[in-house]
């Protein structure tokens, strides 16, 4: 495929969509190329010659569009645009798979660095990484401060017992990809389970909110959140406790997830979740629980791509290193919720 038309975007009907819903937008003749990184929804560059966009759409040959439901993305980027949470402009949502094959929408492209190893942080030095990842936890409290009714977003997802559901649906999820033993698995599950806490008044959470899916701009300041795939309404404290399992990540070798925490000058989760804590206002006494239950995602997750590298589902190469990484999620996990 060359670069003006890469795989999943006829960029012939792409133009005649613009041209028809939004007049003298696009100028010139439309190339394009595939952004690298997201979790699974495709990302693609577009340029006129002048002007820039990103257009998001579903993996090629997906089944389950709720998965990967274009709308929600746009619905809460949108939303979000008039608060103080720095996300892209929308352009447009299209939801008529006739134009590309899948729904699609477009929205601006925003200039920024996506950091997602330690030594891409080295070149800022101690006291610029360390500022920039403070302020991704200031970031992230200005998400969680957002009244979702005020911006529309009232019926973003169903707040009572997230919790619950959240542990049941990743439960399931190891149940489909469960062809190994894994020591501790149903150990940690059940102690997750067991230890359920009370949820805080629910907020509009990213689901996936790390570093690599940010923009970092020139002047060090996040220019946008990207990948709102999993958002929803829900327990604000999942966010924190994502983010304070990747701080706690050292470099691995042959790491299948982007660890910036070895950077000299990274936070640790101590001060992480202190500022957090300073800058809400919630209680973060529980954040252990949070965190276990991310190396619990995060395990079930790389037991899930294991699981398809013995069946031959993958492509590339690297794969066959990820089934050794699942047993230190779990272990950490387990030690994390007993050490609390």
């Amino acid at each position: 495929m060359s670069k003006d038309h890469p795989p999943g975007l006829d960029l012939e009907r792409l133009r005649g969509h613009l041209d028809r819903e939004r007049p003298g937008l696009a100028r010139g003749p439309l190339s394009a190329r595939l952004i690298e990184g997201g979790r699974s929804n495709l990302t693609y560059a577009v340029t006129d010659g002048t002007s820039r966009w990103v257009v998001r759409r579903p993996p090629l040959g997906h089944v389950l569009a709720t998965a990967h439901d274009m709308r929600r993305e746009h619905r809460v980027i949108s939303a979000l645009r008039p608060t103080a949470v720095p996300v892209p402009e929308t352009v447009l949502l299209c939801e008529d798979d006739s134009v590309i094959g899948s729904p699609f929408y477009v929205m601006e492209f925003v200039d920024g660095t996506p950091y997602r190893k330690s030594e891409q942080l080295v070149p800022l030095g101690p006291e610029r990484t360390r500022g920039v990842v403070l302020g991704l936890v200031d970031t992230l409290v200005e998400l969680h401060a957002v009244d979702p009714e005020a911006v529309g977003l009232a019926d973003f997802g169903r707040p009572e017992g997230f919790l619950e559901r959240q542990l049941r649906r990743w439960g399931k999820q190891l149940d489909a990809s469960r062809n190994r033993e894994l020591p501790g698995i149903d150990e940690l599950r059940s102690a997750l389970e067991k230890a359920l806490p009370v949820s805080p008044a629910p907020a509009v959470v990213h689901g996936d909110y790390r570093l690599d899916n940010v923009l970092i701009g020139a002047d060090d300041r996040i220019e946008a959140i990207l990948d709102w795939e999993m958002s929803t309404l829900g327990d604000p404290l999942t966010d924190l406790g994502l983010l304070v399992m990747y701080s706690g990540q050292r470099d691995l070798p042959d790491m299948p997830i982007s660890t910036t925490a070895g950077a000299p000058g990274h936070p640790g989760p101590a001060e992480l979740i202190e500022r957090y804590a300073a800058g809400s206002g919630r209680d973060v006494a529980k954040v252990a629980w949070y965190t276990a239950f991310a190396y619990f995602k995060l395990a079930v997750i790389l037991e899930g791509i294991h699981y398809r590298f013995t069946l031959g589902q993958t492509l590339g190469g690297g794969f066959d290193r990820i089934g050794p990484l699942v047993p230190l999620f779990i272990e950490s996990g387990l030690t994390t919720l007993q050490e609390g």
